[in-house]
């Protein structure tokens, strides 16, 4: 890998560590206030909010500056929302503006990639940084549940800063406030980012014309005949992945009786199956053979809803691990499919931003789903086998249109292919 290329690894692990630390510890805020349980699910379509409702602009923005500098300023975007939300705004909207950070960073992290790498190097590029951002996503949420934990969160709470009083009286606030010094060292990284020799794309300078911009952007990647597959793919996976973080600490708790930090440490187990079917994708796949991980996706549903039958531990432990890794092996071809296609259609940020709509979009989509169904009082149980049954249903949608389009399509489809094989060589 190009020099670099480990300064991006660093700033996107801690800044994903503590972008999953925060949920924890917002979860943990909320259920402390006696919020209702709408509510904390509410907390992932809330950050996935500025995501779809910026798309147009953030990919644009990352393409116009250096992408190290887009991501220092959408770290300090988060640390915003964290004092924001230490200030007493109320956790969903602070979240939210750390969602809108996140979503100013993602087209960067990801673009960044295709700008230092040539594309033979993308599946294990994509590899690496999914296997790390897992990896962070274990110890964010280990670190989350420990911080607002027995042992912890009285330590914390009994640290005392001579000549400041920072009115912290909550294991959560306490924890919210540890972060914030992880978000602020991912940002140091973020400066250390070199600046690739990609030439910077001006931002156009109305709104409407950068709607118009994004609109064309995302028509043209939905028309894609492997583009359009693989987007679909991955914007199900994020959408499934994205609330997966809540399900299961909602699912630990009805059905194991077990705490936000006892829950927090099944969720680091999904996550460590996810890290390992990365990394087995990274060295076993090619990019021209993406497609043929299609049928995983709805093995994810399906497993979704078989963990409403699972009471024990010892059980829950490898399910919850397999899970993870079908999504690991899933994502990761599919993922470089859609960056190579993007990149060559429209450039990397855009495409990336396009990308970002499309899953954040189903994320907000399925966690609202998920929230309006506890919302209506239906138990997590039954929450969680409608939203298995959802997910398992489209992925099978999804894999007849890409039968269809090699029915139809076939010379188009080879043609693409060709195209990734012979980037790929």
């Amino acid at each position: 890998m190009k020099k670099g290329f480990a300064t991006i690894m660093s700033a996107q692990f801690f800044s994903s560590l503590a972008d999953n630390a925060l949920f924890v510890a917002a979860v943990e805020l909320l259920r402390a206030a006696n919020a209702p349980e709408w509510e904390m699910a509410a907390l992932v379509p809330m950050f996935a909010l500025f995501y779809v409702v910026l798309a147009p602009v953030v990919g644009a923005f990352a393409d116009a500056l250096p992408k190290g500098r887009v991501m220092f300023l959408s770290n300090a975007i988060k640390v915003a929302g964290c004092l924001l939300m230490l200030a007493g705004l109320h956790p969903l909207l602070a979240y939210a503006l750390v969602g809108l950070g996140a979503a100013a960073y993602s087209p960067a992290k990801y673009g960044i990639l295709t700008e230092l790498l040539p594309p033979s190097q993308l599946v294990k590029a994509n590899g690496w940084i999914e296997g790390l951002t897992i990896a962070s996503i274990i110890l964010g949420v280990v670190l989350g549940g420990q911080l607002v934990g027995p042992v912890v969160a009285p330590w914390l709470l009994a640290f005392d800063m001579p000549g400041v009083d920072l009115g912290i009286a909550a294991a959560a606030e306490a924890a919210i406030a540890t972060i914030v010094l992880v978000y602020a060292l991912a940002a140091a990284i973020n400066l250390r980012i070199p600046r690739t020799a990609t030439p910077l794309r001006p931002m156009k300078g109305h709104v409407v014309e950068l709607l118009v911009e994004f609109a064309q952007c995302n028509a043209r990647l939905w028309r894609d005949k492997l583009g359009q597959i693989s987007l679909a793919t991955t914007t199900l996976f994020w959408g499934v992945a994205g609330n997966l973080r809540y399900i299961v600490l909602a699912w630990a708790a009805a059905a194991l009786g077990y705490s936000t930090t006892q829950a927090s440490a099944l969720v680091g187990v999904v996550a460590i199956g996810t890290g390992l079917g990365a990394v087995v994708a990274a060295v076993v796949m090619r990019l021209d053979r993406a497609t043929a991980v299609i049928p995983l996706g709805i093995g994810m549903g399906l497993l979704v809803i078989a963990m409403i039958a699972i009471r024990e531990l010892h059980i829950a432990a490898p399910f919850l691990m397999v899970l993870g890794a079908l999504g690991g092996f899933l994502v990761v071809p599919m993922n470089a499919l859609l960056q190579h296609r993007g990149h060559n259609l429209m450039g990397a940020g855009r495409s990336i931003a396009v990308q970002n709509f499309n899953e954040q979009a189903c994320i907000l989509g399925l966690g609202a789903f998920y929230a309006g169904m506890t919302s209506f009082g239906l138990s997590a149980f039954g929450a969680i086998a409608i939203f298995g049954l959802v997910v398992a249903a489209t992925m099978e949608a999804v894999r007849r249109w890409h039968r269809h389009n090699l029915r139809h399509h076939g010379a188009e489809v080879e043609r693409l292919l060709v195209i990734a094989r012979s980037d790929v060589h």
